[in-house]
């Protein structure tokens, strides 16, 4: 069974950074798209970054500049790398990957304090 779990979350204080990291685990052959999406309370889930085999990349235009994911195959590992953090970054984190299937993470808590 194919697993994703996130970390590196928590409470930070606006203009801080974090990194989130999310590893997959299991029977996965070959990762086609990882990124990270969130939900911040009240509104729909939206993508914030996203990463291709090829490693192109897609940002929402909130986080441009901000964030950066990035990924290691050799570890089945997604990154997302965010400084300048807003309090409307608050939200709860969730990293995605495409193979076959898509696969989601169970998510983790970012919390930006003004």
């Amino acid at each position: 069974q194919v697993q994703l779990v996130e970390s590196g979350g928590g409470l930070v204080q606006a203009g801080g950074s974090l990194r989130l990291s999310c590893v997959a685990s299991g029977p996965i052959s070959s990762i086609n798209t990882m990124g990270w999406y969130r939900q911040a309370p009240g509104k729909q889930r939206e993508l914030v970054a996203s990463m291709s085999k090829g490693r192109s990349t897609n940002y929402s235009d909130a986080v441009k500049g901000r964030f950066t994911i990035s990924r290691d195959n050799s570890k089945n590992t997604v990154y997302l790398q965010m400084t300048s953090l807003k309090p409307e970054d608050t939200g709860v984190y969730y990293c995605k990957i495409v193979t076959v299937r898509t696969y989601w993470g169970q998510g983790t808590q970012v919390t930006v304090s003004s």
